[in-house]
């Protein structure tokens, strides 16, 4: 399946979920820039509605409601009134990436002085606030019905803890008008970014013709029937019961006399339905598909992202910003049976209990609660156990989240591949083999010579020869988490897509079709995702069992990766095939205020041999966000493919206009420049693609090719020899060393680079 890669897309999220649900503007209202013509603070649900709303939940639940009241659901997002805004707007001047902005109050209106979508200072005038601690964000009403999450936020803590200020959430970077981070821009648009999490019975309501929203709620904030789905029929029920509705219950948990740790009553584990709901919002996801049916997985309407390099460590610790749900599947507790609100009141949002005291509710505090446990005075930082199990990193700026994977701190691991451990968070004078050592003398049964898919997924992703047989162990092992064995299975080597049969190594293609069977729908849609690039009769082989596939996710990346495949190879699923791609259009269409959605319906239309209707589709990304790289690299492509040179450089130059530090768009005009012969330009594009992307091989390669056939193989060489400290497992490199070494008539360095060459290639 073709997914984009946004530069600093991890920020956005963690800059916009903290927002809140959106007012449906009166019939012939148009809010703009200057938010004069203000948005309702409600929005009735349509006619007809199974939405009740909190009033008819109250009538029977009024404990649970009074609960709710005051949480952080309940004030997830509110109209801008005196009583809900925090943030000082006593004309208040800020100083933030080369804009002062000004915080006014006029009358009842708070407003905001600073740079517009043209970058001049405008005024804005505030219509909701979303959050309130640790910090709390501020939405102002744009034309089309949009909302823009402004990049100024109010530190709401106290201020002897650094808080009562306004801040900008990026500090550390240079955001002006026009970058797709700018809060004007495409991701700091709340209807896509925000809303969804953060109100009930959200709908978009884009309307992609005129490139406007008309978004609408029944509640404004995240309310009873957002988890527990449409009231009407309970409603119904309860008035004249006839038939025993499902009960939720509780788990039962208790300890047996023997084991400090409890055990769950009886065999049974519960289901997904509990832990899925909470997911949707506390999840890095992507909304594939509008209509939710509770009870039905996660994975029906929503793409959870696995351990990705960049949002997670190897070793699966949270690196951004990406909640709770992808940590928590990785742990002994989930698989254990344990679920959100086991630790978490689902009403009022608090733990129940405080401290170790919450922990010590599922394991007896005389065997961990002390230091014979822990190792650290009693009392101290070290004693609690978080600080060990759930170690914290901040996100925008003032907001500590905790890592729910809780696993146990493994500095033999950050030894070994360098990832962090929650010894040396505390100990930062210190060093991981001190840490390492340290833990060895306490675990005498050798902790760090446990098992852990960190390193397999470390070798993989840093090219270290044969790292598949590490994957294939840990996609293998039905005791380790299911979004673990997912991301080892994203991680599999395609092979040398040019040397014939590279792709059909046997081992891999079984662990492939073993994951296509999977009982995981996150197993199964890495399985639809990787065989992507296969040639056209092994793709048919292991993906068209998916296209049937109960989860809808699964199926959508079982299309995208299937589409165009010949008709002979489809034989009788093709009927399959058909519904499949349209069901993936219609996911598409769903998101097409995005340039993603527009990026790989382009992919789609080229791969079924529909050019123009790619070209549409890529022009479309591209007008909706100038910076998105891949849609001005395909579009690009695609135009070269037709002869239409000229068209595609001008397109590649304006995208660099637009994002000048593009490593990508540098290395494809490096290559436009070698198509029409103008070695001189191609070499100086070239050479900064390799130095921009010194992760990506394939650039540092083509870079040094371009030198050794321009008459500077000394220095060619010097580069592949620099690159491939970087990639050591590339074939290419590894190959040109070894050419290049015996052209110079250097023997010894062949047989050096042949040596390491054999594993890379498996022979």
């Amino acid at each position: 399946m073709s997914k984009p890669h946004v530069d600093r897309a991890a920020c956005v999220l963690a800059a916009c979920l903290l927002a809140a649900a959106l007012a449906c503007r009166r019939d012939g209202d148009e809010p703009t820039p200057s938010g004069r013509a203000a948005a309702r603070t409600e929005a009735a649900a349509p006619a007809e509605s199974p939405y009740v709303g909190v009033a008819a939940c109250a009538r029977c639940h009024a404990a649970q409601v009074a609960d709710w009241r005051g949480s952080d659901h309940a004030l997830a997002m509110q109209a801008a009134t005196g009583a809900t805004v925090l943030g000082d707007f006593r004309d208040r001047h800020v100083t933030a990436q080369g804009v002062t902005s000004t915080f006014l109050k006029r009358g009842d209106r708070f407003v905001v002085r600073t740079d517009g979508a043209d970058g001049r200072l405008q005024d804005f005038d505030v219509a909701y606030v979303f959050g309130l601690r640790p910090l709390q964000q501020y939405l102002i009403p744009f034309p089309g019905g949009r909302f823009q999450a402004l990049g100024l936020a109010w530190d709401a803590r106290p201020k002897d803890e650094g808080g009562q200020r306004w801040f900008h959430l990026y500090p550390q970077e240079r955001i002006a008008a026009g970058d797709a981070l700018h809060w004007t821009g495409p991701q700091q648009t709340w209807n896509f970014m925000c809303a969804e999490c953060h109100s009930t019975n959200l709908a978009r309501n884009y309307d992609a013709a005129n490139d406007t929203f008309a978004t609408t709620w029944s509640e404004i904030n995240v309310a009873c029937e957002a988890c527990h789905g449409p009231g009407s029929f309970h409603v119904k029920w309860a008035a004249r019961p006839r038939v025993p509705l499902p009960r939720f219950d509780p788990a039962a948990w208790a300890f047996d006399g023997i084991r400090p740790t409890v055990r769950r009553r009886g065999a049974a584990l519960p289901g997904d339905a509990e832990i899925d709901t909470c997911g949707r919002c506390h999840s890095r996801r992507g909304w594939a598909w509008e209509e939710m049916v509770p009870g039905r997985p996660l994975a029906d309407t929503h793409r959870v992202a696995l351990l990705d390099a960049g949002l997670y460590f190897d070793d699966g610790q949270i690196r951004e910003e990406v909640y709770e749900y992808g940590s928590f599947l990785q742990s002994r507790m989930q698989r254990a049976g344990v679920t959100c609100s086991d630790c978490h009141d689902p009403h009022t949002g608090r733990t129940r209990a405080d401290g170790n005291a919450l922990c010590a509710r599922c394991h007896l505090p005389d065997a961990f609660d002390t230091p014979a446990h822990h190792h650290h005075r009693e009392g101290s930082e070290g004693a609690r156990c978080v600080s060990c199990h759930m170690p914290a990193r901040t996100y925008m700026v003032v907001d500590p989240r905790r890592d729910h994977s809780l696993r146990v701190p493994r500095p033999d691991l950050s030894v070994a591949i360098g990832t962090p451990n929650a010894c040396n968070v505390c100990h930062g004078d210190r060093d991981a083999d001190w840490a390492a050592a340290a833990v060895a003398r306490w675990t005498p049964w050798r902790r760090s010579a446990q098992p852990h898919f960190g390193p397999a997924l470390h070798s993989a992703r840093t090219g270290v020869p044969g790292s598949a047989a590490g994957l294939l162990e840990v996609i293998a092992d039905k005791g380790e988490s299911d979004i673990v064995r997912a991301t080892a299975l994203a991680a599999l080597p395609h092979g040398d897509r040019t040397r014939e049969g590279a792709t059909q190594e046997p081992a891999i293609l079984r662990a492939v079709a073993a994951a296509v069977a999977d009982r995981s729908p996150l197993v199964r849609r890495a399985a639809a995702e990787w065989i992507d690039p296969l040639p056209p009769a092994a793709r048919g082989r292991l993906g068209l069992p998916l296209l049937g596939d109960q989860v809808r996710t699964v199926r959508l990346a079982a299309a995208a990766s299937l589409a165009g495949l010949p008709p002979e190879i489809a034989g009788a699923a093709a009927p399959l095939l058909v519904a499949a791609v349209e069901e993936y259009r219609r996911s598409l269409a769903f998101s097409a205020d995005r340039a993603e959605s527009h990026f790989n319906l382009g992919n789609l239309e080229r791969q079924i041999g529909r050019a123009r209707e790619a070209e549409t589709a890529y022009r479309r990304a591209v007008a909706l966000d100038p910076t998105f790289v891949p849609a001005v690299i395909n579009l690009a492509d695609l135009l070269a493919a037709e002869g239409r040179e000229e068209e595609s450089t001008a397109v590649l130059r304006q995208g660099l206009s637009k994002t000048p530090e593009s490593g990508d768009i540098e290395h494809a005009l490096g290559l436009a420049a070698i198509r029409r012969r103008d070695m001189s330009a191609a070499l100086t594009h070239l050479e900064r693609a390799a130095r921009l992307r010194q992760d990506v091989a394939r650039y540092a390669y083509v870079h040094a090719v371009a030198l050794h056939d321009s008459g500077d193989p000394a220095r060619a060489l010097r580069l592949l020899e620099q690159a491939v400290e970087r990639h050591p497992a590339d074939t290419d490199i590894l190959e040109a060393l070894v050419a290049w070494s015996l052209e110079r008539g250097d023997e010894t360095g062949a047989r050096r680079w042949r040596a390491r060459l054999a594993p890379a290639t498996g022979g």
